[in-house]
């Protein structure tokens, strides 16, 4: 019997895998990769046309020997790592890292760990892809030039042990800009106006919404709200428009990355790197009840809605059986056509008939939450769109008109598996349904409420997962890890699902901005994204890419150290003497921001909180105030006399007052905003 050798990348794999083959296959795990560029240097030789100096990773010495020694004693090799392109490039560092007889090694891949993908992808056996390995090398490269060029650049400035990446400087800069926007932003006055209207027949009233004339008018204050209501003083009213129709709610995409780390945030409160860990236990394999070890999900690093033709059907098959054959939606365009292997596949279960009901007492809490949402949102993309019966009513006061609407669901279609906040059932007065341009109404009420606009909101994981992937930063496999470390460096900061930026995130950001303008701007990020597909298409030599890239790099870097040597200075004395031994303190950096230290180090190690003073009393006690930091690093402003003074704000207090009111100002952008947001006072700075 030959004997055949398969290397996955988890060991995870390994039992699982071992099940399908048969006892003449031997199934390994590499552990990940086991080549990578050295931690001590940048590992590119630039003379040498920049070529990447691979070392083999420390501690895998000990396993590779044990694969040399199974690839050696093997008949044929399969390599079964990822199928995507960091998957590509292990198989490729396996090949030289193993030695490995070109003759006797085959690249497969399978998109989902069950009997059939794997047998199948046995079967048809490819080359090492060296576009999409490519790809990888020319990421891995840039990734490496960015940090390791600019991090040196950020100890010299900031003195401490940060980083700078590629891709985590370009989402810290998105946070930035938010945290900007949100600062600046000046709440805007606006006015609601309802109106409550006796029915014949009913019991409740029928609420409708002030609308304007024949155009849509907003009330943007009291005086133009008074304005109106002088109109409808005495006003007849009348039903003058009855409209009746269906609405279609199309049924949802099955899950990409993307979107299931954003669902998973919304829905079952996990970070992006939870939902991946879990993910990923789903996909390697989990012990069920009565089967055995199988895996329940197909491979979730992935940016496609499309599904393999199989699982379309067996889909189909199970929902006409469960829900009957009206249920079915209609067929997908992204199913034409489908590669059994192609890695660009949406996540979704492996087995359209193992419900979560089945397996739940095989899975921890946490994988059964996640499973069920990937279960339910498969399932549901298959099926009808909903169906709603709407109903709405003009209806004319004067010269102006009140508008009313609800809708009901008259085919629930793929909302009786899955719905989110925003499916709702009914929505709207059902009155509505029941009234016609004849129905007589009475007046009871008009009732006027006064509201401001609302700031853009902070970003969350989720949110910023979903401005990533529309602005075309990172892949699939990187969303995740990115925010990880702008959370590990303490750049970033989460109180509950809110993300803000914190002192030590604003002077990395405000540094990459001032000397590498290019490597934080969006676009220029996007289109190596777009730069990298080429070359995994074949279309762009990789090398080309990194010829372009590096001399700009290279200059920026140059630029910023000569001007950062002419512009480094001591630490900055304060005005707080040391308690312990009368030096007065220096101002320092820390992984939380800034902190006063002892100049004596390390015969004083005394240190304390840096309260920078804002330079404003405060408005309640008189006292100075100073800015500070919550626990997790959110900035505000409070009085020096805390816990005596409990005075506390978001934003930068005024000492001037507001005319109107007498509350204190406070500052927003280029304005000063009345602290009191129904007083709405404001000026320029």
């Amino acid at each position: 019997m030959a004997k055949n050798l398969v290397i996955v990348e988890s060991p995870a794999k390994v039992k699982t895998i071992k099940k399908f083959l048969g006892s003449n296959y031997t199934v390994e795990a590499s552990m990940g990769h086991v080549r990578d560029l050295p931690k001590s240097q940048m590992g590119i030789d630039i003379e040498d046309d920049y070529e990447p100096k691979y070392i083999t990773i420390r501690g895998k010495g000990e396993l590779l020997a044990k694969l040399r020694k199974a690839a050696k004693s093997a008949d044929k090799i399969y390599l079964a790592t990822d199928p995507d392109r960091e998957g590509e490039a292990i198989s490729w560092h396996l090949v030289t890292a193993l030695k490995i007889d070109p003759a006797k090694m085959q690249r497969i891949t399978f998109n989902e760990i069950t009997k059939n993908a794997v047998k199948a992808s046995i079967k048809n056996p490819r080359a090492i892809d060296m576009n999409l390995v490519d790809a990888q090398q020319a990421r891995r490269v840039i990734d490496r030039m960015v940090g390791y060029e600019i991090s040196p650049v950020l100890w010299a400035k900031v003195k401490r042990g940060l980083s700078a990446g590629r891709v985590q400087s370009v989402a810290l800069r998105i946070i930035a800009e938010r945290e900007s926007e949100i600062a600046a932003f000046i709440p805007q006055e606006y006015w609601t106006l309802d109106a409550d209207f006796a029915v014949e027949g009913e019991k409740k009233p029928l609420t409708a919404r002030f609308y304007g004339t024949d155009k849509k008018i907003n009330i943007d204050n009291h005086e133009q709200l008074e304005e109106i209501l002088a109109g409808l003083r005495d006003a007849a009213w009348s039903v003058t428009e009855v409209r009746r129709g269906e609405r279609r709610k199309k049924a949802p995409l099955p899950f990409t990355t993307s979107t299931l780390q954003q669902e998973a945030s919304k829905a079952l409160n996990f970070s992006t790197s939870k939902t991946m860990r879990i993910a990923q236990q789903l996909y390697e394999g989990v012990d069920v009840a009565g089967e055995g070890t199988v895996g329940l999900i197909s491979y979730l690093r992935t940016d496609s809605t499309r599904v393999a033709a199989e699982a379309d059907a067996s889909a189909r098959a199970y929902i006409a059986q469960t829900f009957g054959p009206e249920a079915v939606g209609a067929s997908h365009s992204e199913n034409v056509n489908q590669n059994a292997q192609d890695a660009h596949e949406a996540i979704r279960p492996t087995d359209i008939n193992r419900t979560p009901a089945r397996v739940k007492d095989s899975l921890s809490r946490d994988q059964f939450r996640l499973y069920q949402l990937i279960w339910n949102r498969f399932t549901a993309s298959r099926m009808a769109n909903a169906v709603y019966e709407t109903s709405s009513v003009k209806i004319k006061g004067g010269e102006y008109y009140f508008t009313a609407a609800a809708s009901r669901v008259k085919s629930a279609g793929f909302m009786d598996v899955y719905s989110s906040d925003e499916d709702e059932k009914n929505s709207g007065n059902a009155i509505v349904r029941n009234i016609t341009e004849d129905t007589a109404l009475q007046l009871r009420d008009l009732k006027e409420e006064q509201h401001f606009t609302q700031a853009p909101a902070h970003y969350t994981e989720a949110s910023l997962v979903r401005a990533l992937e529309e602005l075309g930063i990172g892949r699939p496999s990187t969303y995740a890890p990115t925010i990880s470390t702008i959370l590990a460096r303490r750049y970033i900061t989460k109180e509950q699902k809110n993300i803000y930026i914190t002192e030590l995130g604003e002077v990395v950001d405000k540094i990459m901005c001032d000397e590498f303008p290019q490597i934080v701007n969006v676009y220029f990020t996007a289109n190596l994204e777009m730069l990298f597909d080429s070359i995994a298409e074949g279309k762009v030599e990789w090398k080309t890419v990194i010829r372009n890239f590096y001399p700009d790099l290279e200059e920026e870097v140059k630029k910023a150290h000569a001007e950062l040597e002419h512009v480094k200075v001591a630490d900055e004395v304060s005005d707080v003497p040391c308690e312990n031994c009368g030096r007065m303190m220096v101002i320092k950096y820390g992984p939380h921001g800034k902190f006063l230290a002892c100049p004596g180090f390390p015969e004083c190690r005394n240190t304390k909180p840096f309260l920078e003073k804002a330079g404003v009393k405060c408005p309640e006690c008189g006292g100075e105030v100073v800015l500070k930091r919550t626990r997790k690093g959110r900035r505000y402003f409070g009085c020096e006399n805390n816990p005596t003074c409990t005075f506390m704000s978001w934003a930068k207090p005024s000492e001037k007052r507001c005319p109107v009111c007498g509350s204190y100002m406070v500052e927003r952008g280029n304005s000063l905003v009345c602290s009191d947001e129904k007083c709405g006072w404001k000026e320029k700075a």
